[in-house]
């Protein structure tokens, strides 16, 4: 079985460095190599290898970060790599995960790579699935929610910044994002979407509606305990009345904005992404 693998570091070197120990493995072949967590994210879903080496340190959107924004299924082999990071290192000995510590060289390189194989070649794959979706529900308890959402749409990839969005709506079997003026198709359920924004400053005021409550303008009383929900770019939508428990948090003060993130072009803002 020949192993198809993704190698994700922002450090060039180290890249190198990897690389060539994995070309000393007469099965691996590297198909990919990336410098950033963005593009982490979209090498992994366009080209679907066998085994990530992750760096866990990356500037913009770290490895776990990455993990957050795939979800564990898109990922069959994940080996994080890591340099001093002590929360990382028992966050993986606990769900029984791959990582290397840097600088390391050929003999734990191939133990790792020994690993992997015997857990593709077995049904231990659906072990590793459950303890990445471990991880990735230990992480999102502990970190703040995604900066970031990578969209694919009409041939294109691109990250939206979950700040920006004003509204979303389901849409058949995915949901549409409203940021400004534009209007993205994201492949996901509205429960899918709504675990993934942060809730302190998105709610869900309808079975097909999640609002920013940073946009919201006004409430107003309407028919049968639903209420009229006017955002400040003029957007109608409805809070029913069986979600009208969020009216308290629609009232509240606006919360601080997030923290700067950078894009991968170094802009914060929705940022095509290169293939």
């Amino acid at each position: 079985m020949r192993l198809r693998t993704l190698v994700a570091d922002d450090e060039p070197l180290a890249r190198e460095w990897l690389r060539n120990l994995l070309s000393l493995e007469p099965d691996v072949e590297v198909v990919g190599e990336v410098g950033d967590g963005f593009r982490a994210v979209v090498a992994i879903q366009d080209l679907k290898p066998d085994v990530v080496f992750l760096d866990v340190q990356m500037p913009g959107l770290d490895g776990f970060g990455v993990l957050e924004m795939l979800g564990p299924r898109d990922v069959p082999a994940l080996v994080f790599v890591t340099a001093y990071d002590q929360y990382a290192l028992r966050a993986f000995d606990v769900h029984a995960l791959d990582y290397i510590l840097k600088p390391f060289g050929q003999e734990r390189l191939r133990a790792t790579l020994e690993r992997i194989r015997a857990r593709l070649r077995t049904a231990a794959a659906g072990d590793a699935i459950e303890s990445l979706s471990s991880l990735v529900e230990e992480l999102r308890s502990l970190r703040a929610a995604p900066l970031w959402l990578l969209v694919r749409e009409d041939g294109r990839s691109f990250f939206v910044k979950s700040a920006d969005i004003d509204w979303v709506e389901a849409s058949r079997n995915n949901v549409v994002l409203h940021v400004g003026k534009a209007a993205h198709t994201y492949h996901d359920t509205m429960q899918g979407i709504e675990s993934r924004l942060d809730r302190r400053r998105f709610l869900r005021i309808h079975r097909s509606t999640i609002v920013n409550i940073e946009r919201v303008k006004e409430l107003e009383p309407w028919f049968n305990g639903d209420y009229a929900v006017t955002l400040r770019d003029g957007t109608k939508l409805t809070l029913s009345a069986s979600y009208r428990s969020v009216l308290k948090a629609l009232r509240k003060p606006p919360l601080p904005p997030e923290p700067r993130a950078e894009s991968p072009d170094g802009r914060s803002h929705a940022v095509p992404e290169e293939h």
